[in-house]
C-alpha cells in the first residue's frame, strides 16, 4: 500500500484527483479514520463504517457541493463530512463547540441539508430538484441516500409519490442493509429481501411502478461497480433509484456480527473492537429500563396492556416486552403518525396502550395526538422517552417542546416523575383506568436511586392525578420543580448557608396543576422560582405565570428552563449549565435570596 492518501484529501476536488484504482485505498483510510476516532471519542459508528465505498463513490462521480447530496438521518454521514473539508475537526464530533453529529447547513456548504429525524431526505431533494428546474439548471444532481428503514415511513413514500409524476432530476439511492437502529421490520422489509435473493419483485418492481428508473440491486462495497452505475445514471434525466446493499458495521468483524450494539457502541478499542466495559456494579438503572422492566411486570397481570414504539425497541427498552409477549408489543416502523393512531384504535376498543415514542420524534405526530388521541378523548399512555436534554446527539434529539405542545392540548393529562419510583407508580396508575390521555415524560440515562429493581419492581402506589407535594419546607421562596430537575434543585439546597428560607415543591403534573396548592404558594411567598428541563415558552414556567396573572397574585416569579433557542452537541452537564439550570447555578441564586 502506498503512502497514505487521506491525509491529502481535504474536499472532494482532492479526491476526485485520484486514479479511481486508488480508491479501495482510500475506502480502508477512511474506515480505519472513523474507527479510531469513535473508539475514542464515541458516537455513530455502523452506520457510517457500512456507505464508505458509496460515500467515495458519490464525491467522486458527482460535483459536490454544486451537485446536491442529501443523506436521510445522517447517522451515516461520518466519512462524507471527513471527505468534506472537516477531516481535521472531526475529533470534535458531537462534543460542545465541536462537529454535529449529523449534517447541519450551518456547518458546511457540503451539508445541503440538515437532517437528524428520518424519511425527510427524498422530500427535501425533490424540493431542490424542482427549484432548480424553474430556475432553469436542469444539469445539476440531486441525490438522496436513504436507508431501507427510513424509506418504510409514510413521509418517503410521499415523497416517492410525488417524484414519480414530475420530471426533476433526482437519484434516490436506497442503502440497503436490512437494519436501522434496530432489525428493519414489515412488509417493505420482505420485499426488498426477496428482490435482493431474485425472486419475483424484480419483475413486477413496485419503484418502477411509480415511474423511477430502476438499477440494481448492486453491492455496495464493491465501489467500481457502483461508480460504474453512478456515472450511468448522472446522464438519466427525471427520477432514477438505485437500489445498494451494504453491510452496516462493514469493516470491524464485531460491528458487523452486532449491528444493533456497535450503532453506537460509546469507547471501544480501535484495534480489537472490544468495548470498554464499564463500572455497572451498583448504579441505578437507566430510566428506559425502569420503563420496560415495569411494563412488563404490569403486562404479566393484566392482559389488555399492548406496548407499540415506532422503531426503538431496544432504545426504549420495550424489548423486554416483545421477547415475552410478541403478539402484544409491536415494533411498526419508523412510523410514528402510524404509531399513535395505531394505537387510538387499539383504545377505542378497550386495549390499556402504551406508546412509547422519544420526546422528539413525537413531534412527527403531532396532528395525531391531538385529532385521533385527544380529541376523541381516548386513554392513550404517550410514555416519552428521552426528554429534557439528551446531550451529544445535539438539537435535532433534545426532547424540550414536549411540555409546551403537549400543554396546550384538552384533555391530555402531562407528566413528569421526579425519580424510577414514580415513573413506575404513574406506569401503574395508567393502567388501571383513566378518563384522558396521559403524556409520561422522561429523561435519557441513569436514575437516582440504586436498590429500585430489588426492592420496588412490583410495589407500585397509585398515583393522585393533579397533586403536586412539599418536597421541603421554607420561609421566603417557594421553588417549583416539574421532573428529574428537582433533584438539582435538592443537591443545590443542600449546599447553601440557610436553606431554611426556601421550600421546594414537585410539580410533576403540568397539567392538570394543583390549584389548590398554587393558592397556598402564592399567599404564602413573595419570590417564586420555577424549574424545568423544557423550553421556557409556553412549559410548566408558563403555566404557572399564567395561573398568577389569571388570579391576580403579585408575586415575583422567576423562570428557569431552556431558553428561546435551538442548544447544540456537548453532555448534559454541560449544557445545563449553559441553561443555568445545573446544581452550581442553582446553589448561586438561591444564595442570593
Amino acid at each position: 500500500m502506498s503512502a497514505n492518501l487521506l491525509q491529502n484529501i481535504n474536499s472532494p476536488t482532492d479526491l476526485r484527483l485520484l486514479d479511481e484504482a486508488q480508491l479501495p485505498q482510500v475506502a480502508q483510510e477512511l474506515r480505519n479514520f472513523i474507527i479510531a476516532v469513535v473508539a475514542a471519542k464515541e458516537g455513530h459508528l455502523g452506520a457510517s463504517l457500512g456507505v464508505v465505498e458509496l460515500t467515495i463513490a458519490l464525491h467522486y462521480v458527482f460535483d459536490t457541493p454544486n451537485d446536491l447530496l442529501v443523506w436521510d438521518v445522517g447517522h451515516q454521514a461520518y466519512g462524507h463530512k471527513i471527505l468534506t473539508e472537516r477531516r481535521e475537526s472531526f475529533h470534535t464530533n458531537r462534543q460542545l463547540g465541536g462537529v454535529s453529529g449529523f449534517p447541519k447547513r450551518g456547518e458546511s456548504i457540503y451539508d445541503t441539508f440538515g437532517v437528524g429525524h428520518s424519511s425527510t431526505s427524498i422530500s427535501a431533494a425533490l424540493g431542490m430538484a424542482i427549484a432548480s428546474n424553474l430556475k432553469g439548471d436542469y444539469d445539476k444532481q440531486h441525490i438522496a441516500v436513504i436507508g431501507d428503514a427510513s424509506i418504510a415511513s409514510g413521509m418517503a413514500f410521499e415523497g416517492l409519490n410525488h417524484a414519480g409524476v414530475t420530471d426533476a432530476n433526482l437519484l434516490v439511492i436506497l442503502n440497503d442493509n436490512a437494519i436501522g437502529i434496530d432489525p428493519s421490520v414489515g412488509a417493505l422489509k420482505k420485499y426488498l429481501t426477496a428482490v435482493k435473493e431474485g425472486k419475483n419483485p424484480r419483475q413486477n418492481n413496485m419503484i418502477k411502478s411509480l415511474n423511477f428508473d430502476y438499477s440494481g440491486p448492486i453491492d455496495g462495497h464493491d465501489i467500481f461497480a457502483v461508480i460504474k452505475e453512478l456515472k450511468r445514471l448522472q446522464k438519466i434525466k427525471g427520477p432514477k433509484f438505485l437500489h445498494v446493499i451494504t453491510t452496516k458495521g462493514k469493516g470491524l468483524k464485531q460491528a458487523e456480527e452486532d449491528q444493533v450494539k456497535y450503532h453506537a457502541p460509546g469507547k471501544f478499542d480501535a484495534s480489537t473492537g472490544e468495548i470498554h466495559k464499564k463500572i455497572e456494579e451498583n448504579l441505578p438503572p437507566k430510566y428506559q429500563d425502569v420503563f420496560g422492566l415495569t411494563l412488563l411486570d404490569l403486562a404479566r397481570k393484566n392482559e389488555k396492556i399492548i406496548g407499540i414504539t415506532p422503531a426503538m425497541p431496544s432504545g426504549s427498552s420495550l424489548n423486554f416486552m416483545m421477547d415475552e409477549f410478541p403478539e402484544r408489543a409491536f415494533d411498526v416502523g419508523i412510523a410514528e403518525q402510524h404509531a399513535v393512531t395505531l394505537a387510538a384504535g387499539m383504545a377505542t376498543q378497550g386495549m390499556i396502550v402504551y406508546c412509547n415514542i422519544y420526546s422528539t420524534f413525537l413531534q412527527r405526530a403531532y396532528d395525531q395526538v391531538i385529532h385521533d388521541v385527544a380529541l376523541q378523548n381516548l386513554p392513550v399512555i404517550f410514555c416519552l422517552d428521552r426528554a429534557g436534554l439528551v446531550g451529544e446527539d445535539g438539537a435535532t434529539h433534545h426532547g424540550v417542546f414536549d411540555l409546551a405542545y403537549l400543554r396546550c392540548i384538552p384533555n391530555m393529562i402531562v407528566y413528569s416523575p421526579r425519580n424510577e419510583i414514580e415513573l413506575q407508580n404513574i406506569l401503574y396508575t395508567a393502567q388501571l383506568g383513566l378518563n384522558h390521555p396521559i403524556a409520561i415524560r422522561y429523561p435519557r440515562g441513569r436514575g437516582i436511586i440504586q436498590d429500585w429493581q430489588s426492592l420496588h419492581l412490583g410495589k407500585y402506589q397509585e398515583i393522585a392525578i393533579g397533586k403536586s407535594s412539599c418536597m421541603k419546607q421554607g420561609s421566603k421562596v417557594a421553588v417549583l420543580s416539574n421532573g428529574t430537575i428537582a433533584n438539582n434543585v435538592t443537591m443545590a439546597l443542600a449546599k447553601i448557608k440557610n436553606p431554611a428560607t426556601i421550600a421546594h415543591y414537585d410539580f410533576a403534573f403540568v397539567k392538570p396543576l394543583d390549584e389548590n396548592q398554587l393558592h397556598f404558594i402564592f399567599k404564602t411567598f413573595e419570590n417564586i422560582v420555577t424549574i424545568e428541563d423544557g423550553i421556557v415558552q409556553g412549559g410548566f414556567g408558563s403555566a404557572i405565570l399564567e395561573f398568577s396573572a389569571l388570579h391576580h397574585y403579585t408575586s415575583k416569579i422567576k423562570v428557569l428552563g431552556i431558553p428561546d433557542k435551538f442548544i447544540q452537541q456537548g453532555n448534559v452537564a454541560e449544557l445545563q449549565q449553559y441553561c443555568k439550570i445545573d446544581v452550581k447555578s442553582l446553589e448561586i441564586l438561591f444564595s442570593n435570596y
